[in-house]
C-alpha cells in the first residue's frame, strides 16, 4: 500500500473550528423529513449548533439540504457514511463535514481529495495509525462505551498524543463528563438529545430543553 497524498492540514483546522462550536454533537436519525427543520431549530436554539444527521434513513440527504437552508450559522454534518459514493452524496447535499463509523482505505483516499472534512471512525490503535499515515489527526471513536470508553481514549494518548477524538456510542448526559475532561477529547456525539418518543410527539420544546441542559452543563 502506497500513500501518495496526505490530508491537507487545513481540513484538520476546519474540523477543529467546527468541534469548538459545541462540546456535544447531537447524532440524529430522521424518519420524517418534515421533522428536520423544527428539530434542528430546537437543538440550535438550545445552544447546540453542530448537528450530525445519520444516513440511516432514506430522507436523510433531503433533511440535510433543508437544514442547511433554514438553520444559518449551524454546522450540519452527514454521519454513517460507509462508502465514497455516500461521501459524494453528503458533499452534494451541502454537508459541512462527514462522519464515518469505521474507515476503509477507499474512504481515507477519497477524504484526502474532498473539500469537505471527514471525521473518520476508529476503535483501535491500529486503525488510528492507518488514518495517521493518511494525514488525519481528528477521529471519531466508535462505539465508544463498547470499545473501552474513556480509559481507551486516555491510553491512545500514549503512542499518538496529537490525535483528538469525538467519542460516540453509549454517551449520555451522565458519562459525557468523563470523556470531555480528557485533553485528547474535543467533543462528544450523542443520540440522547433527540429521544424517539419526543420526536414522534413533535415535542420540540422538550428537545430544546435537553439541548439547553447539555449546553449549560458542558460549555467550554
Amino acid at each position: 500500500m502506497t500513500i501518495d497524498k496526505q490530508l491537507p492540514s487545513t481540513r484538520t483546522a476546519e474540523l477543529d473550528s467546527i468541534c469548538l462550536k459545541a462540546e456535544v454533537i447531537p447524532v440524529i436519525t430522521i424518519d420524517r423529513v418534515e421533522d428536520a427543520v423544527p428539530m434542528g431549530r430546537a437543538l440550535v436554539e438550545g445552544g447546540l449548533n453542530v448537528l450530525e444527521i445519520t444516513l440511516r434513513t432514506s430522507c436523510a440527504l433531503e433533511a440535510v439540504k433543508r437544514m442547511k437552508k433554514e438553520l444559518t450559522g449551524a454546522s450540519i454534518g452527514v454521519g454513517t457514511v460507509l462508502t465514497p459514493a455516500q461521501y459524494r452524496q453528503g458533499e452534494s447535499a451541502g454537508a459541512d463535514f462527514v462522519v464515518t463509523p469505521g474507515t476503509t482505505e477507499a474512504l481515507y483516499r477519497y477524504g484526502v481529495e474532498s473539500p469537505v472534512p471527514m471525521l473518520p471512525g476508529v476503535a483501535t490503535v491500529s486503525e488510528l495509525m492507518t488514518g495517521w499515515q493518511y494525514g488525519y489527526r481528528r477521529f471519531k471513536f466508535f462505539p465508544a462505551e463498547a470499545s473501552g470508553g474513556a480509559k481507551a481514549i486516555k491510553a491512545f494518548a500514549g503512542p499518538i498524543g496529537e490525535a483528538r477524538f469525538c467519542p460516540t456510542g453509549g454517551i449520555t448526559l451522565d458519562n459525557a463528563d468523563e470523556y470531555l475532561k480528557l485533553p485528547n477529547v474535543m467533543c462528544v456525539g450523542g443520540s440522547w438529545l433527540t429521544p424517539k418518543a419526543m420526536v414522534e410527539a413533535e415535542d420540540w420544546a422538550g428537545i430544546k430543553k435537553l439541548a439547553q441542559e447539555a449546553a449549560e452543563r458542558f460549555h467550554h
